[in-house]
């Protein structure tokens, strides 16, 4: 079997065509269709990965938004509840406070209440002693009513400062009071022992008081003498409405 070149030539001649006219008609379009391909992928994919980003950026955005609106919302329910038990406390002080305000004032109240009914009753009971004491005086014999108190009517005067001693008369006749009508006898018996402790005779102005009960009362301008019973009762009965 014989080689020949000559075929062998040629053909490697149209190899070499065929792979030339490949690479250029075939070949480059095709690479260049792949890279832009590739290209467009990368950018897409690119993109795609910023977009991720994005939406996980935004997502983490979200979540912290989410996460503050809760913390914020923990944090105010927080304070609403301490708030909540502090207005609760301060009420309960406060009504604790009113009712213990309240329950001091009943007890004042009930503690007046209680000593004006005590002091009623002392008064009424004094009303009554004294109301007693006068009517068992009223039965003193009529003859015992004034003459019994004269010497008592005098020594008073006799106490009496010197000053006031000595003004006794000066401005007319001193005004007397007796529980009844002075006899003679006993309106001279007066006069001589007032002029015995004054040093001289005064003229008096007698009247009758039988609101007196018994006893005398000399009555002068600068100086009040009382020597009667009823003077004497209402001592008795201020003595007995006397309140520790």
């Amino acid at each position: 079997m014989s080689f020949d070149w000559w075929t062998l030539g040629l053909q490697t001649v149209n190899l070499l065509v065929l792979l030339w006219i490949l690479s250029h008609f075939l070949f480059r379009p095709v690479s260049e269709i792949i890279a832009k391909r590739q290209a467009a992928a990368t950018d897409e994919l690119s993109h795609a990965r910023a977009a991720r980003a994005e939406a996980e950026a935004a997502r983490d955005a979200a979540q912290a938004r989410d996460a503050a609106v809760a913390a914020r919302r923990a944090e105010l329910l927080t304070g609403a509840q301490a708030e909540a038990e502090s207005a609760k406390r301060q009420m309960l002080e406060e009504a604790r406070k009113e009712v213990s305000k309240l329950r001091a004032e009943a007890q004042a109240e009930a503690q007046r209440r209680h000593a004006e009914a005590e002091r009623a009753l002392r008064d009424e009971a004094a009303d009554l002693a004294v109301d007693i004491a006068r009517r068992l005086l009223d039965r003193l014999p009529e003859t015992t009513r004034s003459s019994g108190f004269i010497d008592g009517l005098a020594q008073a005067v006799a106490a009496l400062p010197e000053q006031t001693r000595e003004g006794l008369g000066a401005e007319g006749p001193v005004p007397v009071r007796a529980a009844r009508e002075l006899s003679d006898d006993e309106t001279v018996l007066l006069k001589s022992r007032l002029a015995e402790v004054l040093g001289r005779e005064i003229a008096l102005a007698v009247t009758a008081d039988p609101s007196l009960i018994a006893g005398i009362e000399l009555d002068a301008p600068h100086a009040v003498v009382r020597n009667h019973f009823r003077a004497d009762l209402d001592r008795i009965r201020q003595e007995l409405l006397r309140h520790d």
